[in-house]
């Protein structure tokens, strides 16, 4: 005989049946380092990787607007008209498309060293006023 009784097996039962009413509670949670998916490595996928990602882009992403107004906002009180349209033709802040300083210049009707004078001129300018020990 292999020796379990009447006993024994209502108690197994029993452990078995708090086993599986144990986990119905906890049935609808999810963990954030319950697997999700694997990635085109094989590498299994977490819910924490995803949203921890998602939740750095978007501070990156809102970061990077953040600098681009103060940028636009001190090229508007800091520069000349020309100064701020040679960098914004220079480095394509308009329409994203960036013009050489030969074709700067053939727009404005200047020698293309007197557009490289300019754009040096008007970095500098905004980096002085970037600085960290400048900000208001």
């Amino acid at each position: 005989m292999t020796g379990i009784n009447q006993s024994q097996t209502e108690q197994i039962a029993n452990e078995i049946l708090m086993q599986i009413r144990s986990t119905k509670k906890i049935q609808n949670e999810v963990s954030l380092h319950d697997p999700i998916g694997v990635d085109r490595e094989g590498n299994e996928i977490t819910l924490i990787d995803v949203i921890g990602n998602e939740s750095e882009s978007v501070i990156e992403e809102v970061e990077l607007k953040m600098q681009v107004k103060r940028l636009y906002n001190k090229m508007k009180a800091v520069l000349k008209k020309r100064e701020k349209t040679v960098l914004e033709l220079r480095y394509g802040l308009l329409n994203g498309t960036s013009k050489t300083q030969r074709e700067i210049a053939g727009m404005l009707g200047i020698s293309r060293s007197y557009v490289s004078r300019i754009e040096k001129k008007a970095i500098k300018k905004l980096s002085r006023e970037l600085k960290p020990d400048s900000c208001q």
